[in-house]
């Protein structure tokens, strides 16, 4: 399956990342690929993009004459989460040129890919922000399409091109697509506005009933005004959103806010094997486990 988003922060490294680790978890032999000279997924593994002696720039020259061959299954290493990973460098930046002038450019990574099929129970491709050779390579390879979006105010501005897109590629190389899933990352990063409750509002027990008579009722200020009215904006601006998005796409998952995430990260390890139980890890536990109805 690929993640794909022309757009950059949208969380296809991480919600690709973070499936891969529950799917690992639940038995799974799982591959990551990374096609994203970033090498944000790489990275995210706990492996050096630098350490690699052999990475998909490697694979992807492989197609081009003059070249070693290199096939994927020499570039696989282990990762300390149980995730294979395929791993990618800034080099591979110098790759995308040299695809132009080969034929058969879109069915590089699909055909390196065909050898290994039956090795893993998911292969997961991480693709990068742009719509160059490597995103078409990823949606060519592709068995299943997950969409990444953010939840800000223009990310439904980014869907029109990616349909564009899969147009494209239907017109251009007979590749018929189809999105399984959309998964919307930070969703809700702004957080809870709280607004201070009245007292008379919880004689839940004697001392707030006698509080009620003895401390004045709260009197919102200007300033807590204008932040419940922007917070009830902001609600609904994400269930219009929310609306949306789901006439688009057959199934939208909204991921929220957690830290857990980037301290995960930052470990080199996916969020099921750092902080299963957060609010975002119990989301992408059941990302994962619609995932693998897929098989």
């Amino acid at each position: 399956m690929t993640f794909s988003h022309h757009k950059g922060g949208t969380g296809k490294t991480t919600s690709c990342l973070n499936i891969a680790g529950f799917c690992v978890l639940a038995g799974k032999k799982v591959l990551v690929v990374d096609c994203d000279p970033q090498a944000n997924a790489t990275a995210g593994l706990g492996i050096s993009p630098e350490s690699a002696q052999k990475n998909m720039y490697d694979v992807f020259m492989s197609r081009v004459d003059g070249f070693p061959q290199v096939k994927m299954a020499e570039i696989v290493m282990s990762t300390e989460s149980g995730i294979d990973l395929a791993p990618a460098s800034l080099d591979l930046v110098g790759a995308e040129p040299y695809l132009y002038g080969i034929a058969s450019r879109a069915e590089v990574l699909r055909d390196a890919l065909l050898p290994l099929r039956q090795t893993y129970d998911f292969i997961l491709i991480d693709t990068p922000p742009s719509m160059g050779q490597f995103v078409i390579n990823g949606l060519f390879a592709a068995d299943h399409i997950i969409i990444t979006l953010d939840s800000g105010s223009f990310a439904l501005n980014g869907v029109g091109p990616l349909f564009t897109i899969f147009e494209d590629m239907k017109q251009d190389l007979g590749k018929a697509l189809r999105v399984d899933m959309a998964i919307i990352s930070r969703w809700g990063e702004g957080g809870e506005m709280e607004c201070p409750v009245p007292d008379e509002n919880r004689k839940s027990d004697l001392v707030s009933w006698l509080r009620s008579f003895l401390v004045p009722p709260h009197v919102p200020t200007a300033e807590e005004k204008k932040a419940e009215e922007e917070h009830e904006k902001e609600h609904e601006r994400l269930a219009g959103m929310l609306a949306e998005i789901g006439k688009k796409f057959p199934e939208v998952h909204t991921v929220p806010y957690s830290p857990e995430i980037y301290e995960a990260q930052k470990r080199g390890m996916p969020i099921s094997h750092v902080a299963p139980e957060s609010s975002a890890g119990r989301v992408y536990k059941t990302i994962a486990e619609e995932v693998m109805k897929w098989t």
